[in-house]
């Protein structure tokens, strides 16, 4: 397979969804979107507003015990609690991931000129993803439920990850990180069960992450084209091994036992809930269908991705 040049991508260069669209007029696109729909979160969001009583912190569809015979067990109060706990886990999340997609982002920015339209978005994401970070904080702190750092383990993971990855593997893992929560508050913002500041959480991260999305989409479709084999076969193996860690972290399983349940029993019915099996498939679906169309999911990565879960 002869490697090409990022010119020739730009000349004319299909992959299977059709001809790559050139670098700098997407990035011209995106830096005009975020010029009129960005949020200062400390203004747009009322932080003093009591919480509505009744009113869950994530759909209960989405929380990781629904439907099983634990959840059968707990009481309306304690479902409730769960959900505070569980946003609060995934916010948390949120911050460890986007600290990694910031530093990823400078990474890919760092040789290229700094006077084009692509690395002035990279840098206007970066500035994004840096309120969502203290967003993500603020709602923690606002709570009653603690801020969940990921394990140690998976921190290291992560510091791994940062030094080996190569551009098309780091905006796989971006993909990964974005699309699955995304789907999850698109679900979240509009449902008036769910308290009001969570909805506007949710609402400024969805708008402002679709951005993030079609720019890390546009970059990942070019690298897949342009790299050469060896860093596409790293990328396959790589992202699916990303997936195992993110499908793992995803609820970290200290909420169990800080809402009064057995952490035991409770990740063993999460792990074989065939609803919470068929969330997380479905909040992927939309990547791992576009990862399969550009030739990400191959080979031992593919394998990765079905034990992570994520993947039918």
């Amino acid at each position: 397979m002869t490697t090409l040049t990022e010119a020739d991508a730009v000349d004319g260069l299909r992959d299977a969804l059709g001809l790559l669209k050139d670098r700098e007029q997407v990035a011209e696109r995106l830096l005009v979107s975020s010029a009129k729909h960005s949020f200062d979160p400390d203004k747009e969001l009322d932080w003093d507003a009591p919480f509505e009583e009744g009113k869950w912190f994530w759909p209960p569809e989405l929380v990781s015990l629904y439907g099983t015979p634990m959840w059968q067990r707990m009481s309306e109060e304690q479902r409730i609690l769960l959900s505070q706990h569980e946003a609060a886990a995934l916010a948390s999340l949120g911050i460890w991931f986007e600290l990694i997609l910031m530093q990823l982002l400078v990474r890919h920015i760092y040789d290229k000129a700094a006077t084009s339209a692509h690395v002035r978005y990279a840098l206007t994401e970066i500035e994004d993803e840096c309120r969502h970070s203290k967003m993500f904080a603020r709602l923690i702190a606002r709570g009653d439920a603690p801020w969940y750092p990921v394990s140690r383990a998976h921190q290291n993971l992560g510091r791994l990850f940062k030094t080996i990855s190569t551009t098309p593997g780091s905006f796989t893992a971006t993909l990964l990180g974005e699309e699955v929560l995304d789907w999850m508050q698109r679900l979240t913002f509009p449902d008036e069960r769910v308290q009001p500041l969570v909805r506007g959480v949710t609402r400024i991260h969805v708008v402002e992450e679709a951005r993030h999305v079609r720019y890390a989409r546009e970059e990942l479709r070019r690298q897949m084209v342009t790299a050469p084999r060896w860093s596409q076969e790293f990328t396959r193996v790589t992202s699916g091994e990303f997936a195992r860690v993110f499908s793992v972290a995803f609820v970290n399983p200290e909420v169990y036992t800080n809402v009064g349940l057995d952490r035991r029993e409770a990740v063993a019915q999460v792990r074989a809930s065939g609803h919470r099996r068929e969330v997380m498939q479905t909040g992927a679906k939309r990547l791992t269908d576009f990862l399969d169309d550009i030739g990400v999911l191959r080979g031992v990565g593919r394998r990765l991705w079905r034990s992570s879960g994520l993947l039918a």
